[in-house]
């Protein structure tokens, strides 16, 4: 019927406000956030090089641009009216990889809260316990409504006053709409108690927070009331990675930011993320940047 406006019209209609709204609030390169609220806006325009992190569970909304990830053991390209949310602590490596001065990378990123989510759930139908795990990691094409609260939002950060009274109502809102659109099945799983998902989750953010410590799978498994098989498995379904894997993705992930942020030779950042030995840190972080770690550093700061 005409004056009815699609999905895909809106979306069109509603990711080109938030492109606007961003060029305003970001006259040149940089990030703007507001980290009570978990909130970012970021722009760039050039192509950038490999940055490596830990993700909490947040939501990425690309408005503008092109970014190549990989999250776990698995690569993902995504752009324009694109989402990305993680429910869990994601090991990750990232990149833009299409920007310009003419037409920038733009994205606004979300942290996720679980209070709200569990305040959520109580309103919604249970899920099933029994459910299977799938990947902690969903990418699909941006909610109109998601980025209408983006929009919001964005417009409460140059007024305080705004920004206290509204952006709490409208966090809870975007963490509604994701709960109910195509990323809620996970986001459910992940944060109802009892099921796998959960359990597993909950082993995850225990390996963040011990990465460098050593722990034994099966007492883990234990720990999260599954049989070590069992849980190896969903733990590969959530993550992409074995706990082993994880463990060392984080540990490397750790020694690099020593390194290059707070200016830690090789073995003090070897031992302080949990290696024992100086030869097996140099040989796994070589495996994982494609150099030993003075000759990583050393190329990235060059950059």
């Amino acid at each position: 019927m005409a004056g009815i406006e699609t999905t895909a019209g809106r979306l069109d209609r509603t990711n080109s406000l938030l492109k606007e709204a961003l060029l305003q609030h970001l006259r040149k390169p940089g990030r703007i956030e507001a980290a009570e609220l978990g909130f970012r806006m970021t722009r760039a325009e050039e192509a950038t090089e490999v940055s490596c992190h830990v993700l909490d569970p947040l939501v990425v909304a690309i408005i503008q641009g092109k970014k190549r990830s990989i999250y776990g053991s698995e690569e993902i390209r995504y752009g324009e009216k694109q989402c990305i949310v993680t429910g869990v602590e994601f090991p990750s490596a990232t990149r833009i990889v299409e920007a310009s001065p003419a037409k920038p990378y733009l994205a606004v990123s979300m942290l996720l809260d679980p209070v709200i989510i569990a305040e959520l759930l109580t309103t919604m139908p249970a899920v099933d316990l029994a459910g299977s795990v799938h990947k902690g990691l969903t990418v699909a094409a941006s909610d109109p409504a998601v980025l209408d609260a983006f929009l919001r939002l964005t417009d409460t950060i140059s007024d305080p006053v705004r920004q206290s009274v509204l952006a709490p109502m409208i966090i809870r809102e975007i963490h509604y709409r994701l709960l109910s659109g195509p990323f809620g099945n996970q986001l459910k799983m992940i944060h109802t108690n009892g099921s796998q998902s959960n359990q597993v989750a909950q082993a995850v953010t225990w390996l963040k927070e011990h990465y460098n410590e050593p722990f034994d799978v099966i007492k883990l498994a234990e720990q999260n009331n599954m049989a070590p098989s069992t849980f190896h498995r969903h733990f590969r379904q959530l993550t992409t990675l074995s706990p082993l894997q994880y463990q060392k993705r984080l540990r490397l992930y750790e020694a690099q930011r020593l390194m290059l942020a707070e200016h830690k030779d090789a073995s003090t950042a070897g031992y302080s993320v949990g290696y024992e030995s100086l030869t097996q840190f140099n040989r796994e972080y070589k495996r994982m940047f494609g150099a030993p770690p003075r000759q990583d550093v050393q190329r990235i700061l060059a950059g």
